[in-house]
């Protein structure tokens, strides 16, 4: 995945936590937030508390990125450009790539068809 298509400060992911919408599934949580740019960008997390060491955070992340790149069509099709965080969930641990690419794949489709946009937020922080 291209530096450009990451979320890579904190500030980018608070700035999506706080503002965004939040879509939960089985395997992930998914939060968007129209894009200031032109294009999806994406970032991954998964902590220690709900995924375990080292060696399963990065399994866990390495599926969410594969499911994202896999989705790229999907994802690809909205019209509103979304930043994007996913964050795993414990059940991810024991799943192959099928199921949290499914997941994602509804839940974009999901944010196509309604055309998410932030403006009555009820999951904002305050």
């Amino acid at each position: 995945m291209p530096k450009e298509g990451r979320l890579l400060k904190r500030a980018d992911f608070l700035r999506v936590y706080d503002k965004g919408r939040r879509f939960e599934g089985r395997f992930m949580t998914v939060f968007i937030l129209p894009a200031e740019r032109e294009i999806h960008r994406v970032g991954v997390t998964a902590t220690k508390k709900a995924i375990g060491n080292a060696v399963m955070r990065n399994r866990t992340k390495r599926l969410l990125r594969e499911s994202f790149r896999l989705s790229r069509v999907e994802i690809d099709a909205i019209t509103t450009k979304y930043d994007w965080v996913l964050n795993a969930r414990r059940s991810l641990l024991h799943v192959k790539l099928d199921k949290p690419l499914a997941e994602l794949r509804a839940i974009a489709a999901r944010i196509g068809s309604e055309n998410i946009l932030p403006a009555n937020n009820a999951n904002a922080r305050e």
